[in-house]
């Protein structure tokens, strides 16, 4: 695999869960349509499985809540998932300034 290409998945699906808590900060979003968003905000499409997955360790650890939103399990961004959002972008900054 290329640096380009190995770069972009690790930054992308390899993590899942900023993309997850970015929409979430915005809007609820629904378990249905969270791939759908990803995709047409960020240009990748994530495995069903992935998400799941994501989404149960963010509501675990108390980044995301979950609530009924027209009658659909959806999901917001906490307070705490917010601070890490925070952090992610000020390292993000850091390191785009180095490189």
């Amino acid at each position: 695999m290329e640096p380009f290409q190995r770069f972009k998945k690790t930054n992308t699906e390899g993590n899942l869960w900023i993309y997850v808590l970015s929409l979430a900060k915005e809007i609820e979003i629904c378990d249905e349509d969270v791939s759908r968003l990803i995709f047409e905000k960020f240009g990748f499409l994530p495995g069903g499985l992935l998400i799941k997955k994501v989404l149960f360790l963010l509501k675990r650890g108390g980044y995301i809540k979950a609530e009924k939103y027209q009658g659909k399990k959806a999901y917001s961004t906490t307070e705490k998932g917010m601070a890490e959002l925070e952090n992610i972008k000020e390292f993000c900054q850091d390191l785009l300034q180095k490189i």
